[in-house]
């Protein structure tokens, strides 16, 4: 395969075995964000729920696109890591995805209801900060900062929102409805008895968008990580989308020089004069390189992790002085520029891609994994959160705040806990309900401390882990 060495393909093989490992954790770990409400409700049979939601996790994945994907990729500048030893890049992806199987297996054997997004992110960050100080790092940062504050605003923001708009929606709810349908949907269900036909199709739509959308979140993120792995091993293979004649580059380079071209250097300060002068330079390297004779339409391996970083370098440089605003461009030349950063039209459709099989590969084991170990989180859901039986209100409520939100972040290419979206959901429930005091204290600040340890946690656990098998490697 790839006419890779012995030792190297054993170490890719088992890397993506790995991969497919945190997936299929993440889909038991994360099932019962979607099944709790609706076999609480009796609205599905236990069994039923996890095969369906399953179903709706792998479909998710494969027609959910890949921009949440790439923004796990771009999170950790891979491009700046590499090095001629493919073994530090092996001690990248060890770390990585130990150090996120350790963290979701320990809070799924506990039934705490833990991010699998804060546990991906903070294992990133770890690996950035510790190749922040290794002697071969010359490029500074290990870590693309402005990225990080994008997906810390998504996954800090989205529970909050979930818990608030539960609390409008509970609340639209009890205006909206008679007293005799009030009674109903804000009764509790009654031992094995299934809901009226309605309520039951309500909470079953619910239950399969909160499926669908979590695989299109958080499968897309397996998707990532195995782009980060192919990256890392052989660059030569992956790093560029080979399906595209990169002769077809030659076009976007010439009109984005000609655009960059009009901005009045002197209006930029001097970082962005620097980020100018590197985006004519890398569009320069860039052109040499495909204007070299191109066997089957393709770069030459040895050259393509060169190409990937010129084109990323281009496109987050030329993001940044446009975010800064000081270019003085037309509206016309901004949205041009802004387009190339785009991953499915600009100079981007180049680096971030995905290939089919790494998609399907990550549906499967994220659907297989959805359909066991689901019944330890389900009780803290279902039974811990509020001191209340779950209600058919609030399990619906709960569930349309999560699909709605993580369909829009899906939407936005922005990672969102699935499992913090529904837990607060369902607290804003309860509160909506009874007030604060329909709150079982013990179970969400056990919540509240997996949510704050995960970072920090997996941040040293990966770090340290890196260190260590950069020390052996």
């Amino acid at each position: 395969m790839f006419g890779l060495e012995t030792d190297i393909f054993l170490l890719l093989a088992f890397s993506i075995l790995a991969a497919c490992a945190f997936e299929f954790v993440n889909g038991f770990h994360d099932t019962a964000n979607a099944v709790a409400t609706v076999i609480y409700t009796n609205s599905l049979k236990p069994n039923v729920a996890v095969i369906w939601s399953g179903l709706f996790n792998f479909l998710g994945v494969f027609f959910g696109g890949i921009a949440v994907a790439m923004g796990i990729v771009n999170l950790l500048p891979v491009e700046m890591l590499i090095d001629q030893n493919v073994y530090h890049s092996v001690a990248m992806i060890f770390a990585l995805l130990f150090s996120a199987i350790i963290w979701n297996l320990g809070t799924w054997y506990f039934g705490l209801p833990s991010s699998s997004s804060h546990t991906l992110i903070g294992s990133i960050l770890g690996v950035g900060l510790a190749f922040t100080f290794m002697p071969e790092n010359t490029h500074g940062a290990g870590v693309n900062w402005s990225k990080a504050e994008e997906l810390f605003t998504s996954l800090l923001t989205s529970p909050i929102f979930g818990f608030a708009l539960a609390i409008i929606i509970m609340f639209i709810l009890r205006r909206a409805f008679s007293k005799p349908l009030r009674d109903i949907i804000f009764s509790e269900p009654k031992k094995n008895q299934p809901p009226p036909i309605w309520i039951r199709a309500i909470l079953i739509t619910t239950c399969t968008l909160v499926s669908f959308f979590h695989g299109s979140n958080d499968g897309q993120k397996g998707v990532g990580l195995v782009m980060l792995i192919l990256i890392g091993i052989v660059p030569g293979y992956f790093a560029l989308d080979n399906s595209i004649d990169p002769f077809e580059m030659k076009a976007d380079l010439a009109r984005i020089e000609q655009t960059t071209s009009r901005i009045d250097s002197l209006k930029l300060s001097a970082s962005d004069r620097e980020k100018l002068r590197s985006i004519h330079s890398e569009i320069a390297f860039l052109n040499t390189e495909i204007s070299k004779p191109l066997t089957d339409h393709k770069l030459a391996q040895k050259d393509r992790m060169s190409a990937r970083r010129s084109l990323l370098l281009i496109s987050r440089n030329t993001k940044t002085i446009l975010d800064n605003g000081d270019a003085t461009l037309n509206t016309e030349d901004k949205a041009y520029l802004k387009m190339q950063s785009a991953s499915e039209t600009g100079i981007r459709r180049y680096t971030d891609y995905a290939p089919d099989w790494v998609i399907l590969m990550i549906s499967l084991s994220l659907g297989l994994g959805t359909m066991v170990g689901w019944k330890r989180i389900v009780i803290t859901i279902g039974e811990k959160i509020g001191k209340q039986h779950l209600t058919y209100a609030q399990g619906a409520s709960a569930e349309l705040v999560a699909a709605s939100t993580i369909g829009v972040s899906s939407y936005l290419g922005l990672p969102v806990s699935t499992t913090h979206v529904l837990s607060s959901g369902i607290a804003g429930a309860m509160v909506a309900s009874k007030g604060v005091k329909n709150l079982q204290a013990g179970t969400i600040r056990n919540i509240v401390i997996a949510w704050v340890l995960t970072l920090p946690v997996t941040m040293l656990l990966s770090g340290t882990i890196y260190v260590f098998f950069r020390w052996i490697f």
